[in-house]
């Protein structure tokens, strides 16, 4: 049968050439016998509207053209379906292409990833205003990271700046929160892989609940992190000063916090986390303010994937 495959773009990613890029790789889907419908939302929820409805009509592929706040809205249209997702990544980011082994920076080479149509099913976290034990139309799907501390709240700072962009936006963001962050007290109710539940309560400078092993374009808060695990590594930096904070927190990015005895891995089915002031992030998108129940649902996403060599 010939294949159905959408493309949903982000008319703004690519750097301005989003519109060169969707023609070059509808081409190439084309060229391998595909149909091809282009999905162009007006803005976020009308990219979903769009993604749902292809879900529903019966598309064998939805692919996200753009960065991973566009991978964050497929995924809620996708989670839990049948129907695969494939990636083109243009964004500035692009952690959960890079988790995956898609290429990025060659859109061609990731249109090929799509045509190969070689599948894998990994887990997804969801997140919940209630623990209610069962999925509802508020719950928000998140395939990447989940954060919950200094690095949420400098995207908060970042998002609320004008100037400068880029890189330089979030270095300066992460200066001015630095200066008056302190331990946020959380408390975590963890249910392990045994589904032994325990309850803590800890102070730390971050708390990153990750299905995925990095965000922020490649800090890889949680290094070696299995998205098909069945499980969520929960990654706390305990209290250090500011100032060691802001040596150690750079070294993210080669996972050097690895060793360092601040960090704690805590790998759990679900986590409650509650703290007070606390904004949360998810896939870069914000989430909004703590208490949360987040937990892994396993094989909830088909994603292609290069096949394996």
């Amino acid at each position: 049968m010939t294949r159905q495959i959408a493309l949903l773009a982000n008319p703004t990613a690519g750097r301005g050439h989003a519109d060169q890029i969707l023609e070059a790789v509808t081409e190439r889907l084309e060229a391998s016998g595909a149909l091809v419908e282009h999905l162009i939302g007006d803005d976020a929820e009308h990219a979903l509207e769009l993604a749902r409805k292809a879900a529903a009509d019966g598309f064998d592929t939805v692919v996200s053209l753009g960065g991973d706040g566009m991978v964050h809205v497929a995924v809620q249209a996708l989670a839990g379906t049948e129907v695969g997702l494939g990636v083109v990544p243009l964004g500035t980011g692009n952690d959960f292409a890079r988790a995956l082994g898609i290429p990025a920076g060659d859109p061609l080479a990731a249109a090929d990833v799509v045509v190969r149509n070689h599948s894998r099913r990994i887990d997804l976290g969801r997140a919940a205003r209630t623990a209610s034990g069962s999925a509802s139309a508020g719950d928000t799907w998140f395939a990447t990271v989940l954060a919950a501390g200094f690095d949420a709240a400098v995207n908060e700072r970042a998002n609320a700046m004008r100037w400068p962009h880029g890189d330089l936006r979030y270095t300066l963001a992460a200066l001015s929160v630095i200066r008056s962050w302190k331990p946020v007290p959380y408390r975590l109710e963890i249910e392990d892989a045994t589904g032994a539940t325990t309850v803590r309560e800890q102070e730390a400078m971050l708390l990153a609940i990750a299905n995925t092993e990095s965000y922020g374009g490649g800090l890889r808060i949680a290094a070696e992190c299995d998205p098909a695990d069945g499980l969520l590594d929960a990654i706390l930096i305990k209290p250090v000063s500011r100032l060691e904070f802001l040596r150690v927190f750079p070294g993210v990015r080669q996972a050097k916090h690895l060793t360092h005895p601040a960090f704690e891995r805590i790998r759990a089915r679900r986590i409650q986390a509650s703290a007070p002031g606390v904004i949360a992030y998810s896939d870069g998108e914000r989430l909004g303010p703590l208490p949360l129940d987040v937990e892994c649902v396993p094989s909830a996403l088909g994603v292609l994937v290069p096949p394996p060599s």
